[in-house]
C-alpha cells in the first residue's frame, strides 16, 4: 500500500518570513509540493499566474466556490483567496507532500477535513519587532501595515489550534526547524500504521 502524502500547513502574519521559509523548503526536498492558490488580488511585481498564484476576478472566484471547487477558502485584507481539492488530493494521492501557504481561517477549514495535517504557525519574537520589518520591506503603506499588525494579533489567537510553533529571529535557524519538524513527522507512527502493521 502506497503511503499518503502530507498536508504540510504554514501559517504566519504578514513580514514573519513565511515565504521565505517556504521557499527554501521547496528547493531542498524534492518530496514536497507547493500548492498553488488561487487569488483575487492583483499580481505584485514579478509575479506570474500558475507559479505564485492563480489570478483570477472576483466574478469567477464566486462561480468556483459555488461549484465546490475549493477545499477551503477565505476572505484576507479585502481579497479571496482559496486552495483547489482537486490539486491537494492528486498531489497526496501520489505520495507527494504538498506544501499550503495559508491563512488561520484557511488553516482551521482544513484540519477539520483532514484530520492528519500538519500545522505550523511561524511569527516574529515580538509585534515591534514584526512592525519593523513590515516597514523595512517597503511594499506598503503605514496605514496598511497598522492593518496587519491588527491582523496579526487576531491571527496569534489561532496558536492552540497549531501542531508546531517557530519564532523567526534568524531564517537559516527557523528553516532548519521547520525541516525538523517535517521529517519527525514522516517519521511517526501515526503515518506509518501500513507498514508498522497498525490499523
Amino acid at each position: 500500500m502506497k503511503k499518503k502524502g502530507m498536508i504540510i500547513i504554514v501559517s504566519a502574519p504578514s513580514g514573519a518570513g513565511k515565504t521565505s521559509i517556504c521557499d527554501a523548503l521547496i528547493k531542498s526536498d524534492k518530496n514536497i509540493v507547493y500548492s498553488v492558490s488561487t487569488t483575487t488580488r492583483e499580481p505584485r511585481k514579478g509575479e506570474k499566474n500558475g507559479r505564485e498564484y492563480f489570478f483570477v476576478n472576483d466574478s469567477e472566484f464566486k462561480k468556483m466556490v459555488k461549484t465546490n471547487m475549493f477545499v477551503e477558502w477565505a476572505k484576507v485584507h479585502d481579497h479571496f483567496y482559496g486552495t483547489s481539492k482537486k490539486v491537494l488530493e492528486q498531489t497526496i494521492n501520489k505520495g507527494k507532500d504538498i506544501l499550503l501557504d495559508i491563512d488561520v481561517q484557511g488553516a482551521v477549514k482544513i484540519k477539520k477535513q483532514y484530520k492528519d495535517a500538519l500545522m505550523i504557525f511561524i511569527t516574529t519574537p515580538s509585534l515591534k519587532i514584526l512592525k519593523e520589518r513590515l516597514i523595512k520591506r517597503n511594499k506598503d503603506s503605514l496605514e496598511v501595515i497598522k492593518r496587519r499588525i491588527e491582523n496579526a494579533k487576531k491571527e496569534l489567537t489561532y496558536l492552540p489550534k497549531y501542531d508546531y510553533l517557530i519564532l523567526n529571529d534568524k531564517l537559516d535557524k527557523s528553516i532548519q526547524e521547520v525541516k525538523s519538524v517535517i521529517c519527525a513527522e514522516r517519521l511517526s507512527i501515526k503515518r506509518n500504521k501500513n507498514i508498522c502493521g497498525g490499523k
